[in-house]
């Protein structure tokens, strides 16, 4: 793993997301002492329920029974009528493969 060493500013860059308003707006922002660091606390335990409600936010829901990814193969003919019936053929092969298995 690779780490990336950080450029820190001390004067305004022009092309970095921000304006020179933005820059001068922050610029009284102290430097952290030793004694910043060392009382400084994480985030989850500062704001525990902003910190669960980020961490709960993301990605998709658990699913009780979720779909497997597999690889099929099967005749381009096949793919090409289903793919011509638009956005979710996918799922379309999957219904006609489950009333072929009769579930």
């Amino acid at each position: 793993m690779t780490t990336k060493k950080i450029e820190l500013q001390s004067e305004f860059k022009e092309g970095r997301g921000y304006s020179k308003a933005d820059w001068d707006d922050v610029s009284d922002n102290p430097e952290w002492t030793e004694e910043d660091f060392k009382n400084a606390r994480p985030f989850a335990e500062v704001f525990p329920e902003l910190a669960e409600s980020i961490r709960r936010a993301r990605g998709r829901p658990v699913m009780e029974k979720p779909k497997r990814q597999i690889s099929l193969r099967l005749d381009p003919d096949v793919i090409d009528a289903f793919k011509a019936t638009g956005k979710g053929w996918q799922g379309r092969i999957n219904d006609v493969l489950r009333k072929a298995a009769k579930l």
